[in-house]
């Protein structure tokens, strides 16, 4: 097994449904080193494709974790930790995460994929921008405003790999989900501006290299 595609054929097999809650679960290994059960799917993907040892995994933090998967399968941060949510949280293989990701996160799923490759590329000024840009706003009510309108995956996502400015990110990520329906209900984004996009469609499309590992 050295592909993509294997290794999420071998998730959607009975035997090779990723561990759930951590990266590895070291006793289970040490009890059968040659069963890839005791790994979740971010942990699979790094010893698998990445060639990372088991030892490593488990001394490794989960931020590190996020990146490192987020670069070997060529994904963003936050496609990277929605897999390991979606991996913990629901029963079953987490492929359909990198196989239909609009199964997961709505009709807006590639918008979002865009919106969240262009976060990895900013530079330290330009998150500085978004900081300064946010400033000291009431966000309370247009964070409602735009989870209301979007379903929680993806907010959860961003929030999670977007560091200081998650608060920001989760809330662009649910207009993104929510847009038609915000538009609809005659709205304004609110958060996407601080990034620099009017509307969703200002946000660059990402490589057409996106997600091929």
């Amino acid at each position: 097994m050295n592909t993509i595609n294997e290794l999420l054929a071998y998730w959607d097999s009975d035997e090779g449904r990723p561990f759930k809650g951590k990266l590895i679960d070291m006793v289970a290994y040490e009890e059968n080193p040659g069963s890839l059960s005791c790994l979740c799917a971010q942990g699979q993907a790094l010893h698998i494709l990445g060639g990372v040892e088991p030892k490593t995994l488990y001394g490794m933090d989960q931020e590190n974790a996020d990146k490192l998967t987020a670069d070997l399968l060529k994904i963003s941060r936050a496609h990277a930790v929605l897999l390991r949510n979606i991996n913990d949280s629901v029963e079953g293989a987490p492929s359909i995460v990198l196989t239909d990701p609009g199964k997961v996160l709505g009709d807006q799923w590639s918008k979002l994929l865009d919106f969240w490759w262009a976060l990895d590329q900013f530079t330290p000024a330009q998150w500085d921008a978004a900081g300064a840009a946010a400033g000291a706003a009431a966000g309370a009510a247009a964070w409602a405003a735009a989870r209301a309108a979007a379903r929680a995956a993806a907010g959860a996502a961003a929030w999670d790999a977007a560091g200081a400015a998650a608060w920001d990110a989760a809330g662009a990520s649910s207009e993104i989900q929510g847009a038609a329906l915000m538009r609809e209900r005659g709205q304004a984004f609110y958060f996407l501006p601080f990034f620099g996009f009017a509307d969703p469609e200002a946000i660059p499309a990402r490589p057409e290299t996106y997600g091929i590992a």
